[in-house]
C-alpha cells in the first residue's frame, strides 16, 4: 500500500490552487457545450455523462501506463463520495445553463465554507477563531463577487446552491479517503462509479454529440479529472477546514478565463470581490505558515 502523504500546508496550498484552475475550466466547456452555436444544446445530464466518460479514460491510462499499485478500496465510502459528486457536477451545469456561468460559479463553490463546517462534527476538526475569519473574509469575497439581487434566488441559482452543499459533503469524504486510499485509486473508483450513475441516467436524453460538442466534452472530463487528482492530493497534506477556503480563488481563474476568452474585462466590483477573496485564504496561509515555522525546532 501507498504510504500516506506527509503534511504539508505549503504544498497543500500549491495543489489546491492548481486544482481550482482546472475546476474554473470545466463550467465554461459545460456551457459552451449547451450553446445552439456549436449543435443543438445538450441535456446537464448528458454532459455530466461526457465529464465521468472522459476522466475516467484518462485517468484509467495514467493508472495503467505508471501501473499504480491498488489497495481494497472502502466501496461504502466511495459510494457516497461518488453519488455525491455527481449530484454536484450535474447541478453545476443545471445552473449555468439557467443563469450566468459567474453567478453559477460563485454560488457554487462556497462549497469550502460547508465543507469547513461539516469538518466539525464528521471530522472531529477544531475550527478556531483566525480560521472562522478567514473563511468568513472569503465568503464576503464571494458574495460581493456574486452581487446579490432578487435574480439571485431564481431556479439556477438554487440549482448552485445545491451544488455547493453536495460538494461540500464530498469534501468531507474525500478528506477521509485520502487518509486511506493512494490519489490515483480514489480517483479510479470514483471515475468508475460515478459513469456507472451517469450512463443510467442520462438514458432518456441522450443525442449524439456535434463534431464540435465532441471536444468540449472531453475537455469538462480531462479538466475534472485533473482537478480532482490536485484536490485529492491538496486534502491528503493538510486538514480539511485549512485547505478548503482556498478553493474559493476559483472564482478567480473563472473570471480570468472569462477575460482571455470572450474580453469580459472585470469591473471595479469583481476586483472589489477579488482581492477581498484572496485576503482571507492569504491571512490564512500567514497565520499557519507563522505557526508551523514558531513550531519548528531550530537547525
Amino acid at each position: 500500500m501507498t504510504a500516506p502523504a506527509r503534511p504539508d500546508k505549503r504544498r497543500a496550498v500549491a495543489l489546491m490552487l492548481t486544482a481550482t484552475a482546472f475546476t474554473a475550466s470545466s463550467p465554461l466547456m459545460a456551457k459552451l457545450a449547451s450553446d445552439p452555436r456549436f449543435g443543438p444544446p445538450l441535456h446537464p445530464l448528458q454532459i455530466s455523462h461526457g465529464r465521468f466518460l472522459f476522466a475516467l479514460a484518462l485517468i484509467g491510462t495514467v493508472v495503467l501506463a505508471r501501473r499504480a499499485p491498488l489497495s481494497q478500496p472502502d466501496l461504502r465510502l466511495h459510494a457516497a463520495r461518488s453519488l455525491l459528486g455527481w449530484s454536484g457536477v450535474t447541478l453545476m451545469f443545471t445552473a449555468v445553463a439557467f443563469i450566468p456561468m459567474a453567478d453559477a460559479t460563485a454560488i457554487s463553490f462556497l462549497n469550502p465554507v460547508f465543507a469547513m463546517v461539516f469538518a466539525i462534527p464528521l471530522l472531529g476538526e477544531r475550527v478556531g477563531p483566525l480560521r472562522w475569519s478567514a473563511a468568513a473574509i472569503a465568503f464576503l469575497g464571494a458574495l460581493i463577487l456574486l452581487r446579490p439581487s432578487a435574480a439571485s434566488f431564481e431556479a439556477g441559482a438554487l440549482f448552485a446552491l445545491g451544488a455547493a452543499l453536495f460538494m461540500g459533503l464530498e469534501v468531507i469524504l474525500i478528506k477521509r479517503l485520502s487518509g486511506r486510499e493512494p490519489p490515483l485509486q480514489i480517483l479510479l473508483v470514483n471515475n468508475t462509479m460515478g459513469l456507472c450513475i451517469a450512463s443510467l441516467a442520462v438514458l432518456p436524453v441522450w443525442q449524439m454529440p456535434t463534431p464540435a460538442q465532441w471536444p468540449l466534452l472531453a475537455g469538462v472530463g480531462g479538466a475534472m479529472a485533473l482537478a480532482q487528482f490536485f484536490f485529492v492530493s491538496a486534502m491528503a497534506r493538510a486538514e480539511a477546514s485549512y485547505i478548503a477556503p482556498f478553493a474559493f480563488t476559483t472564482l478567480i481563474f473563472a473570471a480570468a478565463y472569462d477575460a482571455a476568452l470572450f474580453g469580459a474585462w472585470p469591473d471595479a466590483i469583481t476586483m472589489l470581490g477579488a482581492a477581498t477573496l484572496l485576503s482571507g485564504a492569504g491571512l490564512l496561509a500567514w497565520r499557519e505558515s507563522h505557526l508551523q515555522t514558531a513550531a519548528s525546532p531550530p537547525e
